[in-house]
This record gives C-alpha cells, structure tokens and sequence, in this order.
C-alpha cells in the first residue's frame, strides 16, 4: 500500500521573510553606494564546515525572478528561493567581533552551529 507524499513548492510557499537591523542595513547601503552597478546583497548558503551550511554574501547585479528581495530603508537583500527553507525568519545583523566587523545571522532554524561560527545545521 502506497503511503501519500504532500508535494512542497517553493513559489507556493507563504515565508516569513528576513529581517535587518538598522546596522545591517547601514553596512549593505554602504556597499551599495561603493558598488553602484550593484543592486543590492545576495544571500545565500552553501553545503560547508563541519556543521553542514554556511551563509554566503555577496553583491548582485542582475537579480532574477528567483530571488526574495526584502528592504530596509533603501538597503536590498535578496535571497534566492532554493534558500529559504534553510533561513526563512532570519534576522541579518552587523556587528562587532573584537576588531572585526561582520554580518551576523539570527537564524531560528539553525539547530546548531560549528565551535567558530562559520557554519550551522538544521
């Protein structure tokens, strides 16, 4: 007897979306304005580390009707729709880390995360 499988589709899916801190939209708006053929950041993720997904960010030119666009205030974040089952509800910070400055994610479906911060699992 065969069991019934729900289908899952990522255009049919009602997200919660990504959020920004007023320092984390400060940073990409900075970027933006030094990068003006860019439109914004992408993020996105990538199998990596010892705890299995790492963030990956980077400028975007050309986004695609692939991809999420959330804004704060003049700063645009897109991520592409692949990505969001892994960090839908993610608050995207910028913060001080010692002497360095960096992206933080707050992301509610990491379960867990590698001992240096690089990578995280669900």
């Amino acid at each position: 007897m065969a069991e019934h499988v729900d289908t899952f589709s990522l255009n049919e899916t009602t997200w919660q979306g990504l959020t920004m801190t007023d320092k984390a939209a400060a940073q990409i708006r900075k970027l933006m304005k030094k990068n003006p053929d860019s439109q914004g950041l992408s993020l996105n993720i990538k199998q990596s580390g010892c705890a299995g997904f790492g963030y990956v960010i980077a400028l975007i030119d050309n986004p695609t009707k692939e991809y999420l666009l959330f804004e704060n205030n003049g700063a645009k974040l897109f991520v592409p729709l692949k990505a969001m089952p892994f960090i839908d509800g993610t608050e995207v910070d910028y913060v001080r880390e010692g002497l360095n400055q960096v992206f933080k994610f707050n992301n509610p479906k990491a379960q867990h995360a590698c001992g240096c911060g690089e990578s995280f699992g669900i």
